[in-house]
C-alpha cells in the first residue's frame, strides 16, 4: 500500500473513531462535547471528499489509488 493509500485510510479510522466517540455521548445538541465532536466529523468527511474528487479527477492511475472513499 503506498503511502497515500495508507493516509486515508487512517483517517477513515480516524472518522470511525469520531463516530463511536460521538456515540458514546448523550445526544445532546447543545452540549459543547457533542457539537465539537460534530465539527471533527464534518471536516473529516470534507477531507476525504475533496482528497476522493482530486485523486478521481487526476491522471492518477488504479496501480497507485484503489478508489472511492469508503
Amino acid at each position: 500500500m503506498n503511502p497515500l493509500n495508507q493516509l486515508l485510510e487512517y483517517i477513515k479510522i480516524h472518522r470511525i473513531s469520531l463516530i463511536q466517540d460521538n456515540a458514546n455521548l448523550i445526544q445532546d445538541t447543545n452540549a459543547p462535547d457533542w457539537n465539537f465532536l460534530q465539527g471533527q466529523i464534518i471536516g473529516v468527511e470534507h477531507i476525504l471528499s475533496v482528497a476522493d474528487d482530486i485523486l478521481m479527477s487526476s491522471n492518477f492511475d488504479d496501480i497507485h489509488y484503489s478508489g472511492g472513499i469508503h
